[in-house]
């Protein structure tokens, strides 16, 4: 409710954390490679669920030029070493969802969502009243990933 509520911020949400490490939506940046962003997505499907976006604000990976894309595939290929080294799961969805009518939040600037999975890993309040239950804070999650990327 205080996402829906709350003032919308102007501007693309990864160039701002980019530009201004001290912006207040930086606090979930758990690395910054490279090229690329590493950041906790603030509704996630599953714990750690992480998105990663390249540094250049285009809208889709066909933008994206052949240095840029091995920067974002690196940075995508470390997350999910670091995710499966501290979290466990037993696999990963990674996804982008390009232009607004695909479903993409941040429909100008392309980004990957990599969710962590375990077998069993849904229940039964999405069926009951389209809830997902996260066990673990956002924040938490955030800190553990951010000493693992500097460990690794």
């Amino acid at each position: 409710m205080e996402y829906i509520g709350g003032e919308q911020r102007p501007g693309c949400l990864f160039c701002r954390v980019i530009e201004h490490p001290d912006d207040k939506d930086a606090e979930l940046v758990v690395w910054r490679p490279e090229g690329a962003l590493v950041i906790m997505n603030k509704f996630p499907y599953n714990p750690g669920h992480t998105i990663v976006a390249p540094v250049s604000h285009v809208p889709g990976l066909e933008n994206l030029d052949d240095d840029e894309t091995t920067l974002l595939m690196r940075a995508l290929r470390r997350t999910i070493d670091v995710l499966r080294s501290t979290m466990n799961p037993e696999g990963f969805n990674v996804g982008a969802n390009i232009g607004r009518a695909a479903g993409a939040g941040i429909p100008d600037h392309v980004h990957l969502h990599l969710v962590p999975r375990w077998d069993g890993d849904t229940n039964f309040m999405p069926v009951i009243d389209d809830v997902k239950v996260v066990n673990e804070a956002l924040e938490k999650t955030a800190a553990k990933l951010r000493e693992a990327f500097a460990k690794s």
